[in-house]
């Protein structure tokens, strides 16, 4: 293994002293990049997802036409349905799609949980070549999709601003939702311990749809799972938890042992820093839609940013992920006014 050249990320994860914050932004491998759309338009998208070379190659686009400090594996969250035995179709434009929804017990029975490694292989084979291909220069961030958020998809069998369906589902159904809440964990525990495995310094749980829940709601189907993937993973390496849209839950998850926690731009840096009493790196929580404004504009609002959060236990990101429209100049601007950072005294 080469010695990591830029550990600031780690650094950072670890409560280290860092001379300026890391930065990366999620989805940042992909589609705002020119060279990104040039593989999308001569393969599919699970194509690209199963083939390690063109995972590799795309993990590494942002590395060096962005300048992130870390690189981030490209996969979906949805590889988790499909190694249980759910079909997942992804249609260019229009997002995934699960024509078989989960409803009932037998439904839940017949998911498939052991294996994980065999059936995503290509994660980590993606992970391994990429960890090779870096070479030290950036550390290496796994990942997987909340099992609050792939119940969704699965219950659902679509994208939704409301996931009516997947929270009516938990509501009537609470047996079953916690029966497949917990398959989901088990797999999930199985697939972020090989990844660690196979080369990721870090891993990412992302609760994308955590947001739709309440508070009392996120503490009975969000919050146990993402306690339970946190404890089985943090031995083996830092966990940052992302569960979108929950301010209200930072606190507690701030005592969870994960390493790092994303929170997106409906919450202050203050108040983050208040409700998680400096026990834990808060990673954000720059709008992406922000990245559209002119340069001297991002670069001044980042700077507002970092005097928010401070420099230490903290890691420049997103509060979300970065969209198709951002030109690469902009996402450049972001990341330079990161590493061009320095607090007036």
């Amino acid at each position: 293994m080469s010695e990591l050249k830029n550990d600031l990320l780690l650094r950072a994860l670890r409560g280290e002293s860092v001379e300026r914050p890391p930065v990366w932004m999620m989805r940042q491998a992909g589609r705002y990049l020119p060279d990104y759309l040039k593989l999308k338009a001569k393969f599919d998208f699970f194509t690209r997802v199963q083939t390690p070379e063109l995972a590799t190659e795309i993990t590494l686009q942002p590395i060096d036409q962005v300048g992130v400090d870390a690189a981030i594996i490209f996969s979906d969250i949805l590889v988790i349905p499909q190694a249980m035995g759910v079909e997942v179709l992804m249609e260019e434009g229009k997002g995934p799609s699960l024509p078989k929804t989960i409803q009932t017990q037998a439904d839940i029975d017949a998911l498939v949980t052991e294996g994980a490694e065999e059936s995503l292989k290509y994660v980590l084979d993606a992970l391994t070549l990429t960890k090779k291909e870096l070479n030290g220069r950036t550390p290496l961030i796994g990942f997987a999709g909340a099992p609050w958020t792939i119940l969704c998809y699965m219950v659902e069998g679509k994208g939704s601003k409301t996931w009516d369906k997947a929270k009516q589902f938990a509501y009537t159904q609470p047996k079953l939702a916690h029966a497949l809440l917990q398959k989901i964990t088990d797999i999930t525990i199985d697939y972020l311990r090989a990844q660690v495995k196979a080369g990721a310094d870090t891993v990412q749980v992302f609760d994308s749809w955590a947001g739709s829940l309440s508070p009392e709601d996120f503490r009975t189907y969000a919050q146990p799972y993402l306690l339970q993937i946190c404890n089985a993973v943090k031995d083996l390496a830092p966990v940052i938890l992302f569960p979108k849209g929950t301010w209200y839950a930072i606190e507690e998850l701030s005592k969870s042992g994960a390493s790092g926690i994303g929170i997106d731009w409906t919450v202050s840096p203050q108040k983050a820093r208040e409700l998680t009493g400096n026990r834990i790196t808060i990673q954000g929580n720059f709008d992406p839609a922000k990245l559209l404004a002119p340069i001297p504009q991002i670069k001044t609002w980042v700077k507002e940013m970092i005097d928010g959060f401070g420099t230490q236990r903290y890691i420049a990101n997103l509060g979300h992920g970065i969209t198709p429209n951002v030109p690469v100049d902009h996402a450049k601007a972001f990341v330079e006014a990161v590493k061009e950072y320095r607090r007036e005294s």
